[in-house]
């Protein structure tokens, strides 16, 4: 990178961030990035206008892509915003459309979100018209509520109606890559406004297309696993007359990284066919004792009139970098339409006692 800026910013040597790449190894991904544009903000010139024009130079060459346009990125979010003006901040938001094919911006825009909110939105509400599906697609993944890696926009977490009108022009777009944003934008609202969500899923339905089932069903999984009555609805999975024998399990006591084969059998009692989405929920010990529920996925199915669903599904008890399994007793539940059903108990042993 520091090679390629060097030779379009007319000799201009790019001390700090020659530096900076040398200081790299101890960091991880995020914190490399934000060394490595700070290294640039010093080395590059000012005003922004010459900044942009070298950075618009550089990105002439296929070089410039990966990983590398991060920095970069941030480097121009932040250049933009110092330089203070509002042709300097809307040619920002232009070069991250320039720069976002190359490696997606969805990063560097949260800064200008917290900048200049009702601008930054405005324009991204005009990047969801451009023909470029990685522009279309940093509308809606630069502003989600709890975007991976991203800093938080306090306003949009507050307020998700702020990026409504982005996703409501989006959800129907041709490309399957920004219609998956879309749904894992709408699944990030449900972490704390599931009216909201359901809200918009409903509309959305009721004016879709033959893609709009689909990312409904991607948007809604949060809310399908917490057992969301008016998500299941949405979905055709409403109340349902069933009969549920179990959970059972195969053992009452188990050691780490051993597996648990879980039955039950779920019977349609009722006179017309069910639409069933079947998880189980396991109860997971914590440190100070209490335990916390998690739930997975078993079936999605239709039962008939008098039909029975058998149940075997072995789950493992390993160690997971997301988990830290504590020993004491645990706790496995089915959830049916989002109605919990059975209660089976078991034992994480020590991992001493063999």
């Amino acid at each position: 990178m520091t090679d390629l800026f060097e030779s379009v910013s007319d000799g201009r040597s790019l001390a700090a961030t020659r530096s900076a790449t040398a200081e790299l190894d101890d960091l991880a991904l995020g914190a490399r990035s934000s060394h490595l544009a700070s290294s640039l903000v010093a080395d590059l010139p000012v005003p922004y206008s010459e900044f942009a024009a070298i950075v618009r130079r550089a990105l002439q060459s296929p070089t410039l892509t990966g990983w590398m346009v991060w920095p970069v990125s941030s480097a121009v979010s932040a250049s933009s915003i110092a330089d203070g003006s509002d042709g300097a901040f809307d040619d920002g938001m232009k070069l991250l459309a320039e720069l976002t094919p190359r490696l997606t911006c969805e990063w560097a825009v949260r800064a200008m979100l917290r900048a200049r909110l009702e601008r930054t939105l405005e324009i991204m509400l005009e990047w969801t018209t451009s023909d470029d599906e990685h522009v279309r697609r940093l509308a809606s993944e630069g502003t989600r509520p709890y975007l991976p890696w991203g800093t938080r926009v306090a306003a949009i977490t507050r307020d998700a109606r702020l990026a409504a009108p982005i996703l409501d022009a989006l959800y129907r777009d041709e490309s399957e890559y920004v219609r998956r944003s879309v749904a894992n934008h709408l699944n990030d609202i449900s972490r704390h406004d599931s009216a909201l969500v359901c809200e918009m899923a409903a509309a959305w339905l009721s004016d879709g297309d033959e893609n709009t089932p689909k990312l409904v069903r991607h948007a809604l999984r949060t809310l399908v696993k917490r057992g969301d009555p008016v998500a299941l609805g949405l979905l055709g999975f409403g109340s349902a007359e069933v009969v549920v024998d179990g959970p059972t399990l195969d053992r009452t006591s188990i050691v780490l990284g051993e597996e648990l084969l879980i039955g039950a059998v779920v019977s349609n009692r009722g006179e017309t066919p069910v639409n069933l989405v079947v998880d189980y929920v396991v109860h997971h010990v914590k440190a100070d004792g209490s335990r916390t529920p998690k739930t997975f996925k078993i079936s999605t199915t239709t039962l008939a009139p008098g039909a029975s669903l058998t149940i075997s599904k072995r789950h493992s008890i390993k160690p997971i970098t997301t988990r830290r399994y504590h020993p004491g007793t645990h706790a496995v539940e089915l959830q049916v339409n989002g109605v919990r059903h059975g209660f089976a108990e078991f034992d994480l042993l020590p991992e001493d006692v063999c």
